[in-house]
């Protein structure tokens, strides 16, 4: 018996590491199995498929499967409880590895725990790699910890404050890259592959937004090709232009691992004029820290504010159709129903627009992004939500962005709001930001809204609501 039958198969269980390239778990499969690896993605109905997202998760599970079979192998594809399909899958190939990438959620953290009770009664060995991030989420821990011991607190284990953590961040070299299988054999015999989904098969009867972006390691690598070879160079400059659409759309490749994020952070690194948006991975990294040490923050606030949110369920509607009467938070929300992704400075002024203006809770946007973004990241979609809502991980939690002044000074002719509101494409220059302000007879020409609140009242009423200090949760 040569030495590939001595070790047996591995089974690699993908799930938001869908690449071949720099990829730990699928490495670890490969040295644990010989090159004799059963790439293996399975559907959990428990896990919620909306319908951008399954159709970019679709695209992925293609792309991966067609890099797989240039290589000699092919995805594997079930339906189940991850935990109970890897085991099964692994007993029909032979296999005594099952190898998976560590991930954040508590949902995750329960199928690796699932898991590893399935292999132990089943006698496979369970290896758990690096996962999605830069730098692990426990690598890095407060200074303050001992202190917090001495006082008798309990210690944190993770960082609540970004500017600390992005200093040590910066400092720490992440993991070495991993090789990349050249050739890995064919599936066991007693495995077959089983057909790709499909976003009908993913999520029956809905459509995905028309603009959505191509999923896959392919494209992303293209991506990534196309940014660094000069768009991030500017990014410090033109990232909160409105209507230059100056960002990288990587956050839907990094969200399904379809290209690592410690590759693009080693090629951002030494290059000043990239420091800024290698800021934007380490912000990733450090919401993804946050939740793996404080889980219930995914849905519970982490700081606990005075005053209550407010049952306005006229108000959401017209938030999340885009029709609050405020052009750039009406922009944005219109171009995530038509693209599935809204610019970062667009992002928070549409937070701070449901939560302070109409006192709205944080956690119905949080939902309404989750259903409609492409990502639709966990970590980093409450993470943010709570930072703009003043009850997360912000040392100025009471700010409040002016939509007004904000679509002012950062689509000063309004070109980002004309691109998405079509009822205002006749309004030129700025005044499209204020249509309140044009005559009567041009407002009445108008299918738009005025506006749903007073910016200055509503600005009063968030005050008083939270006119009590903040407490951080233990």
């Amino acid at each position: 018996m040569d030495m590939i039958e001595e070790r047996g198969a591995a089974v690699w269980l993908a799930t938001r590491d869908l690449r071949v390239h720099d990829n730990p778990a699928l490495a670890a499969a490969a040295a644990a199995g010989g090159g004799r690896v059963v790439p293996l993605f399975v559907i959990d109905p428990a896990i919620p498929k909306p319908a951008n997202r399954a159709a970019f998760l679709a695209a992925s599970l293609a792309d991966l499967d067609a890099s797989l079979r240039r290589r000699g192998s092919a995805l594997v594809v079930r339906h189940g409880d991850p935990a109970v399909e890897a085991v099964r899958v692994a007993a029909a190939a032979g296999a005594r590895t099952i190898c998976i990438a560590f991930d954040v959620s508590a949902a995750a953290r329960a199928r690796v725990s699932r898991l590893a009770a399935a292999c132990a009664a089943a006698g496979l060995r369970l290896v758990v790699t690096e996962g999605a991030t830069v730098l692990p989420p426990g690598a890095l821990a407060p200074d303050t910890a001992p202190a917090a011991l001495a006082a008798g607190l309990p210690p944190r284990d993770s960082y609540v404050v970004f500017t600390p953590y992005w200093r040590r961040w910066a400092a720490t070299p992440p993991r070495p890259l991993v090789a990349t299988p050249a050739q890995l054999a064919p599936l066991p015999a007693g495995v077959t592959s089983g057909p790709l989904p499909t976003i009908a098969d993913l999520a029956p009867g809905r459509l995905p937004a028309p603009l959505l972006l191509p999923g896959g390691e392919t494209a992303g690598s293209e991506r990534v090709r196309a940014w660094l070879a000069g768009p991030v160079a500017d990014y410090d400059t033109t990232r909160d232009a409105l209507p230059l659409d100056a960002t990288s759309r990587l956050s839907p490749y990094l969200h399904l691992g379809c290209i690592s994020a410690v590759a693009l952070a080693g090629r951002l690194a030494g290059r000043p004029a990239c420091e800024p948006f290698l800021r934007q991975l380490c912000w990733r990294d450090f919401y993804a820290q946050l939740l793996a040490s404080r889980p219930e923050t995914a849905h519970d606030d982490f700081k606990e504010l005075s005053g209550g949110w407010v049952d306005d369920a006229q108000g959401l509607a017209a938030w999340q159709a885009g029709l609050t009467g405020y052009p750039v938070v009406d922009a944005a929300q219109r171009q995530l129903l038509a693209e599935g992704f809204v610019h970062n400075r667009a992002r928070m002024v549409v937070a701070s627009f449901l939560t302070k203006h109409l006192g709205i809770d944080w956690r119905a946007g949080a939902r309404h992004y989750a259903e409609h973004l492409v990502d639709g990241d966990l970590a980093s979609n409450t993470g943010n939500w709570q930072w703009v809502a003043g009850t997360g991980a912000d040392t100025k939690p009471h700010r409040v962005f002016n939509p007004t002044l904000q679509g002012q000074r950062f689509d000063p002719q309004g070109d980002y709001v004309r691109r998405w509101l079509p009822e205002l494409a006749g309004v030129a220059g700025a005044a499209v930001h204020e249509p309140w302000k044009l005559s009567l007879p041009e407002r009445a020409a108008l299918d738009y809204p005025p506006p749903l609140v007073d910016h200055a009242e509503a600005v009063a009423r968030y005050r008083a609501r939270r006119a009590a200090p903040a407490r951080v949760a233990p």
